[in-house]
C-alpha cells in the first residue's frame, strides 16, 4: 500500500499548509480574543501620562492594582451619577475672543437719534382684493354688454349696476377691463381682461 510519501519534497509541503491552516482556524474560531480584551494596566498608564487620574493601591506583592477600571472600557450600564455632577459643575470661562475671526471686531456704528414722532391714529388696514376674475363679455341685440366673472368654480354673467355674489357691484363694463365695487366696503377695483 503506498500513501503517496514517495516524493518528499511534496509531503513536506503538505504538512506545512495543513499546520497553517490549523493555525488560521483556530484564531478565527477564537476571533482574537486576546487582543481585544484591554490590559487595565496598560490602559492606567495611559491615562496618567495623558493627564488623567486613576487611584492605585500597592498590595502586598508591592504591584499596582488600579481600584478603578476606566468606564469606556467596561460594559457597565449603570450611571454614574458622582461623574455627571463633577461635569455639570464645570463651568467656561472663555477670554471673549472669537475664534472665527482673524481680526477684532469693528467699533459699532452709531445710530442717529430720531425726532420724537408721535404715532397718530393707526391707519386702518387696506380692503381685502376683490376676487373676481374677468375673463370676457358678450354683447346682445338689446345694447346691453354681458360679461363672464369667474370665482372659483363659479361663474357669473352681469351687465352694469348688477350685483354679483350678493357681494360686488358691476360699475362699468370696458372692451378690456371691468370696475367692479365691493358694496360691504366700498372699496373699488378694476378687474383686467384675463386670457383663457
Amino acid at each position: 500500500m503506498k500513501l503517496g510519501t514517495e516524493n518528499k519534497r511534496k509531503t513536506v509541503l503538505a504538512v506545512v499548509l495543513l499546520v497553517v491552516a490549523a493555525v488560521l482556524l483556530v484564531r478565527a474560531f477564537r476571533g482574537g480574543e486576546e487582543d481585544s480584551t484591554p490590559n487595565p494596566a496598560a490602559s492606567a498608564s495611559q491615562l496618567l501620562s495623558s493627564g488623567g487620574t486613576s487611584q492605585t493601591q500597592r498590595g502586598s506583592t508591592g504591584k499596582r492594582k488600579t481600584s478603578r477600571v476606566l468606564l469606556a472600557q467596561t460594559l457597565d450600564p449603570t450611571l454614574r451619577f458622582d461623574l455627571l455632577k463633577s461635569s455639570e459643575e464645570v463651568t467656561y470661562n472663555g477670554t471673549g475672543r472669537d475664534i472665527f475671526r482673524s481680526q477684532p471686531a469693528p467699533p459699532p456704528i452709531p445710530t442717529p437719534a430720531t425726532p420724537d414722532v408721535k404715532p397718530g391714529p393707526p391707519t386702518p388696514p387696506p380692503p381685502p382684493p376683490i376676487d373676481l376674475k374677468f375673463y370676457g363679455f358678450a354683447s346682445q341685440r338689446d345694447g346691453y354688454k354681458r360679461i363672464f366673472l369667474s370665482k372659483g368654480e363659479d361663474i357669473f354673467i352681469a351687465k352694469e349696476g348688477d350685483i354679483v355674489d350678493r357681494r360686488y357691484k358691476i360699475v362699468r363694463i370696458g372692451p378690456y377691463s371691468v370696475d367692479v365695487e365691493d358694496v360691504l366696503t366700498n372699496n373699488r377695483q378694476t378687474l383686467p381682461l384675463q386670457a383663457g
